[in-house]
């Protein structure tokens, strides 16, 4: 009978943990883990990727959309230094992935050998809370059960470091010896919740409020029944952070859509006017878009005690999971018999979505993005799992759709890193085969990222009992947010050289790779589009020509940055005619009667690009 090696028995505890998929990419550094994986019939499943760093966003889409842990594989020095984006992508927003790295032989370390990099320094920020290097086989399971525990109890990232010889060594246990570490599996179930007396104070709180406002990020995620409750006795309105967006239904008529540069109206007018705040699961981080600091009382949930208390003077931080908190803190609650609040609330939501309506409706050369994202909205599956990537793909996502029911939902949240829109939901899609996938993806990231992983989709749709994976590319010729960025943020026009990208046919490449696809240049085109890619048989590429001159205008753009962006124009703008054009086309739907205009605050608008939320 043949022996265990080392990576035999890696494979063999990693599928003890349930772990199904491993996302990686071949190279010499790992040759001995590619061999047991032909020794162990592909268990769990080696999933190929294009490229590192795709291999970790595939990890991190599986672990957002599966709720498991994510695994990625990589070789030695070039392999282990494509993943890090990726494995910092799933660091800032929290989710858990393990990484499994190669390394040059133990006898060649530390003599400059080919590919060798210094990993332990490489990984020990993104994997700070566990990064260790196996150099004897006693040392398993104990580094696997670690890694594993580690990444799920703390939703963060850990490395194991396996160095090319240790992998093909004989496996040999841990003994009952001195120096010896045994280990075992699981992580037992838990949900901490806060002291009765802090769950007393927060409720005083929120009590005595009269007009309640509650933000929540992705850790409210498994309290959907409670916020609502919540919600109803407080006469509350509910903004959500952009990682929160599936937490809670768009489709209830008190919740106010995304909060921030990305943000709805309703949401902004919610934090301005109230005079109690309630945040749940959020590590939401640009105050300017909270209550002035001292215009509310505060009280924040959050399971991390490092993460609670950092974005707002709280009166109350309680530290507890989220839907076992609200489960102790419901009863004390005082149901608000004044629904004022509550109906003024309901009432910009309604408002809102009419705006939203007509904004996309605003015609535009070619089409206009908004409209190519509303027209999805009514025809989004109900179990449809949606992806974006940063970019101005991430204002439409923000703004046109709305999740319900099972809808499932995420971006790069914390990084706002361009890239993952694809190999997300090529992740959800290994997460959960059964069920459909659109990506909205920009072409400045289809081309940096998306487009050689249409090959893994079309290397692996065959296995998916719903082979419907749709990726949407938003092609305007444009790195849009950026120039958007420049116009209102420094009054710069439009520097082509760095902005402009070249148009590619998106669709026809699908088509050549065995994928299907269609290019939209007409707005009469959009909605069959979307209609032919939802009944497609594999996965589909949408090529929509979208006007880059459709401004992501902020719900309360300040009049510094309108101010920016007219003097883009003056400085001359190449797109300076369109831009102006559309900008007051998309800004005259909130001017409309019945709408609410106020000059905000100064400086109120003014922020970084990323779009964190917890």
């Amino acid at each position: 009978m043949a022996s265990t090696k080392v990576s035999d028995y890696v494979l063999q505890r990693l599928r003890e943990w349930d772990v199904d998929h491993v996302f990686a990419y071949a190279g010499d550094g790992i040759n001995g883990l590619l061999a047991a994986w032909g020794r162990a019939d592909n268990r769990p499943k080696f999933v190929q990727a294009r490229h590192e760093e795709m291999a970790a966003f595939q990890a991190v889409g599986y672990a957002k959309f599966s709720g498991k842990v994510g695994v990625c594989a990589a070789t030695s020095g070039p392999g282990a230094i494509h993943l890090l984006n990726g494995l910092y992508d799933a660091k800032l927003d929290h989710v858990p992935v393990v990484a499994l790295v190669g390394q040059t032989d133990r006898s060649a370390m530390g003599g400059s050998y080919q590919q060798e990099v210094d990993l332990a320094s490489l990984f020990k920020d993104v994997a700070s809370d566990f990064c260790e290097t196996a150099m004897v086989p006693e040392q398993l399971p104990n580094l696997i059960d670690r890694a594993l525990r580690t990444a799920y109890a703390k939703r963060t990232v850990t490395a194991i470091i396996l160095p090319g010889d240790v992998q093909e060594l004989d496996y040999s246990p841990p003994t009952h010896a001195f120096k010896m570490v045994p280990s075992s599996l699981g992580l037992g179930r838990y949900a901490p919740v806060p002291a009765d007396e802090d769950l007393q104070r927060a409720a005083d709180v929120l009590n005595s409020g009269e007009r309640v406002a509650v933000l929540i990020g992705q850790g409210a995620r498994g309290a959907r029944e409670e916020v609502e409750r919540l919600a109803d006795v407080l006469g509350a309105g509910v903004a959500k952070a952009l990682l929160g967006k599936d937490a809670l239904p768009d489709d209830l008529p008190f919740v106010t859509g995304s909060i921030g540069l990305l943000g709805t109206r309703p949401s902004y007018e919610l934090m301005q006017e109230c005079d109690t705040l309630l945040m749940i699961g959020s590590s939401f981080p640009y105050t300017q878009f909270m209550p002035e600091l001292d215009q509310a009382r505060a009280v924040q949930i959050d399971i991390d005690p490092h993460m609670i208390g950092l974005r707002y003077p709280n009166e109350v931080n309680l530290v507890g999971d989220a839907r076992e908190t609200l489960r102790r803190l419901l009863p004390r609650l005082h149901r608000k018999e004044d629904r004022a609040w509550r109906e003024k609330i309901e009432k910009n939501v309604a408002r809102w979505w009419e705006v939203m309506q007509r904004r996309a409706a605003v015609s535009a050369d070619p089409v206009n993005p908004e409209y190519v994202v509303h027209a999805l909205d009514g025809k989004l599956p109900d179990d449809v799992i949606l992806s974006a990537d940063s970019g101005s793909a991430a204002n439409w996502y923000a703004r046109h759709l709305r999740l319900r029911g099972r809808m499932r939902g995420s971006l790069s949240g914390t990084l706002a890193t361009m890239g993952p829109g694809v190999p997300y939901a090529i992740g959800a899609k290994f997460a959960h085969p059964d069920r459909p996938a659109i990506a909205l993806v920009g072409d400045g990231a289809m081309q940096m990222n998306g487009m050689m992983e249409l090959v893994t989709a079309a290397k692996y749709y065959r296995e998916w009992s719903d082979p419907r994976l749709i990726v949407a590319v938003l092609n305007n010729g444009d790195l849009n947010q950026v120039t958007w960025e420049m116009r209102a943020m420094s009054g710069a026009p439009q520097f082509e050289e760095s902005q402009a990208i070249p148009d590619l046919p998106y669709a026809d490449i699908a088509q050549r790779i065995g994928l299907d696809g269609v290019r939209v240049e007409k707005p009469k085109q959009v909605e069959a589009a979307w209609d032919r890619a939802l009944a497609a048989d594999r996965p589909f590429v949408i090529d929509f020509r979208t006007d880059p001159a459709v401004p992501p205008i902020p719900p309360h753009a300040s009049l510094d940055q309108i101010e920016a962006a007219a003097t883009a124009i003056l400085k001359g703008d190449s797109d300076r005619g369109s831009m102006v054009k559309q900008g007051l086309k998309a800004k005259v739907q909130e001017m409309l009667p019945g709408s609410r205009h106020r000059d905000d605050r100064p400086g109120a608008g003014r922020h970084d690009s990323a779009e964190e939320n917890k």
